[in-house]
């Protein structure tokens, strides 16, 4: 532990800032009920990636397959039997087999298609030589190819089968498929790490927990497992996302903070939506001012929570709004950041970040029934307009769209939250929470140790996911050592899981 915490020191120079949490790239300013779905990579257009696995997207290093896997693992009623196919991928290059014992990388999929990260999440590929690990990624349930019934919208019309898309099937399915995996490869005594990326994270942290006789250990790579009840105050996200514009550049700060009544002024006029709309360059007319407002909303917290290098969005939105011609007025500003972010296009789409997909329908679902986080801005405590979180609105609302209370309790109730480092120091190990205090939801990501073996890993300068995606060449030094520590601590607890092995081995014999 001594070269653990002096790696650790270079690691994070200056002392944790206190940060709250809240919510990702879609808008609270209007819609406080709405919690919009987290995703490891940024998606630029915001819709689903295609699923179709096939070797024109995917090296053959990678072979697709399907499990039959059950729909309800814990109740034993007729329709509980029903199965459906669930889709996995694995990458058996690197491994070094079953007679070595050695290792499985296993990546949890979370609120998206499979396809959409198997490329991106880089840290499995590019560490399994240095472990001779096999790799398996695994589709969420109700996500991609994984649908029971076909599709999401004959899925949203059962109630019944509606009811078994939640997070505990979830784990269950994984823990099926990985046992699977092991006996199809006879890879008994091969000790099996998932990674996971912020709900995937969340789901990583929380399969070490409850499965720890399938996962040696977790990296749960920005995951908001304190986002949830009244563990973190509601304005956290949108006041880091307001902070990392903020020491960009306080001009730009203040510009998005005058912009939003701005808007209103303009929008009030007899044809207000018609000069917002050309000021803006719509794709099409705005019908009301807090479509625009949601978007810029959605636009600015994507920018914070993807702040990622080279470019860092950030500084491409204050950049353009800071270097607009002098004399330009505050909405001029704002479109100026628009243009020098989203670059120069012919429109600018509207609905961008509110397509109906099929995966943004079934993470509404989530949140609407157990993945219920908290998210809303006071009075001037952000650079958006204030906008509350209303618990008992937030019901109301789910109640209305599917017939079913949301339970706002039931993540700290079945997983545990709350006392966190007293509670999970006395039956948790394994475990790495890594973040990047930029990262908006960093404020309900785990960002001290809570034992010597549940480890909390965090850069200042860090972003969403940013350590599990793909490495570059152009990497900073900071993102470098972070990753590196990640994986010399993993190869500690595969090296005790050998020994352990050899220990039990002898005595078995003697």
């Amino acid at each position: 532990m001594d070269f653990l915490g002096r790696l650790l020191s270079q690691l994070l120079p200056v002392p944790l800032l206190f940060l709250c949490f809240s919510t990702s790239i879609s808008s609270a300013v209007d819609h406080p009920h709405k919690i919009p779905r987290l995703s490891p990579i940024r998606r630029t257009n915001l819709r689903d990636p295609d699923d179709t696995l096939t070797k024109a997207s995917l090296s053959e290093d990678f072979q697709s397959y399907f499990y039959e896997q059950t729909l309800d693992h814990f109740n034993y009623n007729p329709q509980s039997y029903t199965k459906f196919n669930q889709s996995y991928v694995i990458n058996s290059k690197f491994w070094g087999g079953a007679k070595s014992n050695s290792p499985i990388l296993a990546y949890l999929g979370a609120e998206a298609p499979l396809a959409g990260d198997i490329e991106a999440i880089g840290f499995l590929t590019d560490n399994a030589p240095r472990f001779k690990a096999l790799l398996v990624y695994i589709e969420h349930r109700f996500y991609g190819k994984s649908i029971p019934l076909g599709s999401m919208e004959k899925v949203m019309k059962s109630k019944t089968v509606r009811g078994y898309f939640n997070s505990a099937q979830a784990l269950a399915d994984y823990a099926e498929v990985l046992l699977h995996v092991k006996h199809k490869f006879s890879a008994q005594n091969s000790p099996i790490i998932v990674v996971g990326g912020s709900y995937g994270g969340m789901l990583a942290s929380w399969f070490r927990l409850k499965y720890p006789h399938i996962a040696l250990g977790a990296l749960a790579s920005s995951a908001p497992v304190l986002y949830f009840d009244d563990i973190t105050p509601q304005n956290g996200y949108y006041s880091t996302v307001t902070k990392d514009f903020k020491e960009e550049s306080e001009h730009c700060y203040r510009t998005i903070r005058q912009s939003w009544s701005e808007i209103d002024k303009v929008a009030s006029k007899p044809n207000g939506l018609s000069i917002l709309s050309k000021r803006f360059k719509t794709c099409t007319p705005l019908n009301s001012s807090s479509q625009l407002k949601d978007y810029l909303d959605s636009m600015f917290s994507s920018a914070a929570q993807y702040n990622s290098p080279p470019k860092y969005p950030v500084t491409e939105v204050c950049s353009g709004i800071d270097k607009a011609p002098k004399g330009t007025d505050i909405l001029g500003r704002t479109f100026a950041g628009v243009v020098s972010y989203k670059k120069d296009e012919s429109c600018y789409d509207m609905l961008e970040y509110a397509r109906s997909t099929e995966t943004n329908i079934g993470w509404q679902w989530q949140t609407c029934s157990e993945m219920v986080m908290p998210i809303g801005c006071g009075s001037n405590d952000t650079m958006f307009p204030p906008s509350p979180f209303n618990l008992p609105d937030f019901i109301k609302n789910c109640k209305s769209s599917y017939g079913v209370l949301p339970r706002p309790h039931w993540i700290t109730t079945y997983y545990g939250g709350h006392d966190m480092k007293l509670v999970f120091q006395r039956f948790g190990s394994n475990i790495i929470f890594s973040n990047g205090l930029k990262d908006p939801y960093s404020s309900g990501g785990v960002r001290e140790n809570l034992s010597s073996s549940l480890l909390a890993i965090y850069t200042v300068k860090g972003s969403h996911c940013l350590d599990i995606l793909a490495a570059k060449e152009s990497d900073p030094s900071w993102l470098v050592a972070q990753r590196k520590l990640e994986v010399e601590i993993i190869e500690g607890w595969i090296k005790q899981y050998y020994a352990d092995v050899h220990s039990i081995g002898k005595q078995r014999y003697a």
